[in-house]
């Protein structure tokens, strides 16, 4: 028996393993917490494997299911099987369509499950604005809930400092399409710089083993081995103590439908320097980023050696950023977004 406020929120299998970080892991965990302290009883239904059809012959008729669109995309079948029997959101995190080796069944897939939902939620404006153009829905039938960041430090607290050797810290999974490999190119540019700057890349090499090895490699080389380090997952306390000595958050993505890190560092008071590519203009809105062509190793180069040799502006890029801390969506915001949704259907 549910109550008139029960949700089945069905998930990858191991989204809330610390060894499976991602951003759509992240965000579905805490749009969770989020409607749990709304009010709402949250029941997580985890899939794994092509079972999503089962899972959704599970729930009860007029149910209210949110759906991760990693699963949906899988068997957009299951959806338009249970259209019309239960009320499904799909949570669209990116737009498959915008990477450039996208699996043609993917793309299929996510117009599908998208046009089977009776509502859709999308990370950006940007991530609205695809789908409805790829899938023909109205886009009235998207709703934007960007993902939030944790509270803000206390506004009056000064700003980051200006480091001598600054530290830069790139977040995210070792993937094609978050451009690590453009980022250590540029660094190579900066190799002989007088600046004793030093780079972390922290997030997930097991997603796709072949290509985190290419960046290894290329970051072992002499010149930058002393100077830049993988870390692999960070625990939630681990990360933040990176965040805390990080000078500049460094986004160089190929796609992007929101970028969580770049909120996560605006949200801290850290500028960003960032591929200007799908959502991140929605999400770096309130300032304190420079923003480059995405793939281009020599203009982001260009941009990290200006941050790093102009005064002016490294104070500038820390108080637009340390100003904006207060404009930035929070995780209670993005909870907000998806309670009105789930009302609306109920």
């Amino acid at each position: 028996m549910t109550s008139a406020r029960t949700v089945h929120l069905v998930v990858p299998d191991g989204f809330d393993d610390p060894r499976q970080v991602s951003g759509g892991n992240v965000y579905d965990q805490r749009l969770a917490a989020g409607l749990h302290a709304r009010g709402w009883d949250v029941q997580t239904v985890p899939v794994g494997g092509p079972r999503l059809g089962l899972a959704l012959e599970r729930v009860p008729d007029r149910s209210l299911v949110i759906i991760d669109g990693l699963l949906a995309r899988e068997d957009p079948a299951a959806l338009e099987v249970a259209a019309g029997t239960v009320r499904q959101v799909v949570l669209a995190h990116m737009v498959d369509a915008a990477f450039p080796d996208a699996d043609p069944r993917h793309v299929d897939g996510q117009r599908r499950a998208v046009r089977a939902a009776d509502r859709v939620i999308a990370t950006s404006a940007w991530t609205r604005d695809e789908l409805a153009a790829q899938t023909g829905i109205p886009v009235e039938r998207i709703v934007v809930a960007p993902p939030g960041v944790d509270e803000a430090p206390d506004p009056d607290a000064p700003a980051a400092r200006d480091a001598e050797a600054p530290h830069l810290l790139c977040v995210g999974a070792v993937v094609p399409h978050k451009g690590q490999d453009v980022l250590i190119k540029a660094l190579s540019h900066l190799a002989g710089d007088a600046h004793a700057w030093a780079c972390t890349l922290a997030g997930s090499v097991a997603v796709d083993p072949d290509y985190a090895e290419r960046v290894r490699a290329r970051a072992a080389a002499p010149a930058l081995r002393d100077r830049v380090r993988l870390v692999g997952v960070l625990e939630p306390d681990a990360l933040a103590a990176a965040y805390r000595t990080a000078d500049l958050v460094v986004a160089p993505s190929r796609v992007e439908s929101a970028g969580m890190a770049i909120g996560d560092a605006l949200g801290r008071g850290i500028p960003v320097v960032a591929s200007d590519v799908g959502g991140i203009a929605d999400t770096v809105a309130g300032g304190g980023a420079l923003l480059v062509p995405p793939g281009r190793a020599a203009d982001l180069a260009r941009a990290l050696s200006r941050w790093m040799t102009d005064a002016t502006l490294r104070a500038d890029l820390r108080a637009r950023a340390h100003e904006g801390q207060a404009r930035m969506p929070r995780w209670s915001d993005t909870a907000a977004r998806v309670d009105a949704v789930l009302e609306e259907l109920r």
